[in-house]
């Protein structure tokens, strides 16, 4: 147990969501150095003393067009590997969006494994502990790493958005656009229940991917009223756009989209455009720079992630556990 308090960096790109966990920590970021060299190299270091301290250091991974994917990972792990010859104690990456979880397993011939790799450059950095939140798949996110992890969910988020919405609906469905989300959309299904007293339908929708296409089959499960689809992340939008349409197709009044990490690539923007979906949620992991303003401001509904992270952040500074954040 530290009886300081935590001493906290967020690198440039996410420098905002890193103010409001400082802010829910009754605390301010700590100072450090990004600099930029004229042939596209970088360097960071931290401006405060962490000899002998326990560090988080706040970074989400995505691209943007001011730095890619890659970029901000690189920038990530040498900043860690800084702190680490700085003599800090214990550091922990605290990472809202994970780059590269998606691709967990061999499908084809001679595939990577891409979340291995990703994990074995934060261990030889010197990480000692990833906290991040609705990865792809979690067993093949706690599988890869060898240091500690931390893994959050943003369920109590989306049941405390929807209770307060669809209170007053007399059914609702619960629908997962994919088999593979079944344990999510029922853990959902199962709070949203709790919540408002009584138990929602469940649905889902048959899909298979090759080479990066998407094939849609039938919808699985009785639809009625208000249905909500739950997924982990948006990219384009067509898995969702598929099940949104088989929902409606199968007697749905209204239907809602929900999701952590809204990517928003490709022609995501049909997603908000149209009569099929009635709204769009996110949390904040990643800014929805991509969309539309008009669209985004009339369908998608933002959530702040940023408490869920600084409670992580205090649990393990304090020697707590973090079993009560997943309690819903």
């Amino acid at each position: 147990m530290d009886n300081s308090a935590p001493i906290v960096f967020a690198l440039d790109t996410s420098r905002s969501f890193g103010d409001d966990v400082a802010r829910q920590l009754g605390i301010s970021l700590s100072a450090c150095e990004e600099r930029e060299f004229e042939d596209g190299e970088h360097k960071s270091r931290p401006l405060v003393n962490v000899r002998n301290k326990n560090v988080y250091v706040i970074q989400s991974l995505y691209g943007d067009p001011r730095q890619s994917v890659n970029d901000k990972l690189v920038r990530l792990l040498f900043f860690i590997g800084a702190l680490k010859d700085a003599s800090a104690a214990r550091v922990t990456a605290v990472v809202p969006h994970l780059a590269y979880a998606r691709k967990d397993a061999k499908t084809q011939t001679r595939d990577p494994v891409t979340t291995r790799y990703v994990a074995q450059l934060f261990e030889a950095a010197g990480t000692d502990r990833v906290v991040t939140m609705d990865v792809h798949n979690l067993a093949a996110f706690q599988n890869a790493f060898r240091c500690r992890t931390d893994h959050l969910e943003a369920t109590k988020l989306f049941v405390a958005h929807f209770a307060s919405l669809l209170k007053a609906e007399p059914q609702i469905t619960v629908v997962s656009p994919d088999i593979g989300g079944m344990k999510r959309a029922e853990r959902f299904r199962q709070a949203l229940g709790r919540a408002l007293n009584r138990e929602p339908n469940v649905a889902f929708m048959e899909k298979a991917r090759a080479k990066g296409v998407m094939r849609a089959g039938r919808l699985i499960g009785d639809v009625a009223g208000t249905a909500i689809i739950i997924d982990d992340l948006i990219s384009t939008g067509g898995t969702l756009r598929h099940a949104a349409a088989a929902c409606r197709e199968s007697g749905a009044t209204k239907v809602y989209a929900a999701a952590t990490h809204g990517v928003f690539v490709g022609s995501a923007n049909n997603l908000l455009s149209g009569t099929t979906l009635n709204g769009v949620v996110v949390t904040d992991t990643i800014p929805p720079f991509r969309l539309d303003p008009g669209l985004a401001r009339d369908k998608l509904t933002t959530l702040s992630a940023a408490p869920l992270f600084a409670e992580a952040i205090r649990c393990i500074h304090n020697g707590g556990s973090l079993v009560k954040l997943l309690e819903i």
